[in-house]
C-alpha cells in the first residue's frame, strides 16, 4: 500500500467518526429538549374539554 491509500483510508475513518459524533450530539440535544418539553407540560393545568364551560343545548 502506498501512503496515499493509507491516508485516504484514515481520512474516511475520521470522517465517519466525526459524523457519528455529530449525530450522537444532535440526538442527545433533541432528547433533552423533548424531555424538558414533557416536564413543562406536566406542570401546566389541564382543562377538560367541556366541564365548566357553557354549552347551549337545543331540543
Amino acid at each position: 500500500m502506498d501512503i496515499n491509500s493509507i491516508m485516504s483510508s484514515q481520512l474516511r475513518s475520521l470522517q465517519s467518526t466525526v459524523q457519528m459524533s455529530v449525530m450522537t450530539k444532535a440526538l442527545s440535544m433533541e432528547t433533552s429538549a423533548v424531555t424538558e418539553m414533557l416536564n413543562s407540560l406536566e406542570n401546566q393545568p389541564v382543562r377538560h374539554l367541556y366541564k365548566g364551560a357553557s354549552v347551549d343545548i337545543k331540543a
